[in-house]
């Protein structure tokens, strides 16, 4: 590979809270975050249930999508080394600030029409304007004051995974050095409403992948960034990788807008691209693979024929897990926060378990780390991930 691609830094969030020491009480300890939301009115739903941070007169704000992916990007900077001013690409997962707009929307009608005239409907066209998934990306470049090229992924719960894709290949190719890649989505009402609709929430408060009982995914809070530089660029610098980006694939089957290819042909076609663009096309130097498993009937026995598809000599020695059981889904941030869980996986030498496991599934029949963490000499990693109309999204992490 003409550019090696190494991770620098990262800062993340989650409903356990700021930071990695959360993320090892909670995910790698297999502790669930699910609570009743009070972030809006769950009764008209079939579950009160999400990984939310909690909801008071400080979290409002705090939890805005904007500030969230400020602080992270603050964060990732800092643990790089990279000060203000560098010319990095800014390459964005999100689709939209759901949770701000609608808490803007719903304040003005509860304050009466003449909200909406004069300086309030100014005010009004701004607060959308910000939300938008583009223009988060520009917002968060200006407050970081990144001078690179700016793009924003929409593509659902590949989106943030899509970011760091893009930023290998640009990398990799010599045309950016730096990239800062991130993703965000907090727990709102739009999208738990239609989840709820298609009766692929859990309704007794518990997320169970690849387990034979399992009864659907629950939405969480996550927000991540991470920095990636070519390895020169940390070198000539003297910035230590936390991990390097051995590998990316992307893959689309269109077998449906909603469900998974049966067999999981897309993200197998993915996962080869991945390992083969590693140096490892038959996945003989994979220690683990952080599963998309979102708990839902049809998701996790596909996605493990896809798995047996992609390495089918080493499938069933390979430990897979879900940290979906812990945190939740996070759509379009499921790909960086996962990305981040996986790097400390390897820095640690932990994986983090499948929590809420209770029966095995002859559909779901490999080694998902049951419950507990599982100490391990981990060297190399694959996450994937897939989304709505069969995007799927493979990456290989190495440790240094």
């Amino acid at each position: 590979m003409s550019g090696e691609v190494t991770v620098t830094g990262f800062g993340v969030r989650s409903a356990f809270g700021a930071g990695a020491d959360v993320l090892r009480r909670g995910v790698f300890a297999g502790v669930p975050a699910f609570a009743p939301t009070t972030r809006f009115d769950t009764g008209p739903y079939r579950t009160p249930m999400a990984a939310a941070a909690p909801d008071g007169p400080d979290a409002v704000e705090d939890w805005a999508l904007r500030h969230a992916l400020d602080r992270c990007g603050t964060e990732a900077l800092d643990m790089a080394g990279l000060g203000p001013g560098t010319g990095a690409a800014v390459l964005l997962g999100v689709a939209g600030d759901h949770t701000s707009v609608t808490r803007y929307w719903r304040n003005a009608a509860e304050s009466g029409p003449a909200t909406g005239a004069g300086a309030g409907a100014g005010a009004a066209v701004e607060r959308v304007a910000d939300a938008v998934p583009a223009r988060l990306a520009e917002l968060l470049a200006e407050r970081l004051r990144l001078t690179g090229p700016r793009l924003t992924f929409t593509n659902a719960c590949v989106a943030s995974a899509a970011a760091i894709i893009h930023a290998c290949r640009l990398i990799s190719s010599g045309r950016t050095e730096v990239a800062v890649c991130a993703g965000g989505y907090l727990v709102e009402e739009e999208t738990f409403g239609k989840f709820d609709s298609g009766r692929a929430l859990s309704r007794d408060g518990a997320v169970r992948p690849f387990s034979a009982d399992r009864s659907g995914l629950l939405l969480g809070d996550g927000v991540a960034v991470v920095v990636l530089e070519s390895a020169g660029h940390a070198r000539r610098r003297g910035a230590r990788p936390l991990a390097s980006v051995a590998g990316w694939g992307a893959a689309t089957d269109a077998h449906h807008i909603a469900q998974p290819h049966p067999e999981g042909a897309g993200l197998a076609r993915a996962a080869r691209q991945a390992l083969r663009l590693a140096g490892d096309p038959d996945g003989a130097a994979l220690d683990y693979v952080n599963a998309h498993g979102t708990g839902t009937r049809y998701n996790d026995g596909a996605e493990t024929r896809g798995l047996r598809a992609a390495f089918p000599d080493r499938a069933e020695s390979i430990p897979v897990s879900s940290t979906k059981s812990t945190t939740g889904h996070l759509l379009e941030a499921a790909g960086v926060v996962e990305f981040v869980i996986t790097l400390l996986a390897l820095t640690d030498g932990v994986l983090p378990p499948t929590a809420g496991f209770t029966a095995s599934d002859p559909e779901c029949d490999l080694d998902y780390v049951p419950n507990r963490p599982r100490p391990a000499d981990l060297r190399r990693a694959l996450t994937v991930n897939a989304a709505f109309g069969g995007a799927n999204t493979a990456l290989v992490l190495e440790r240094p």
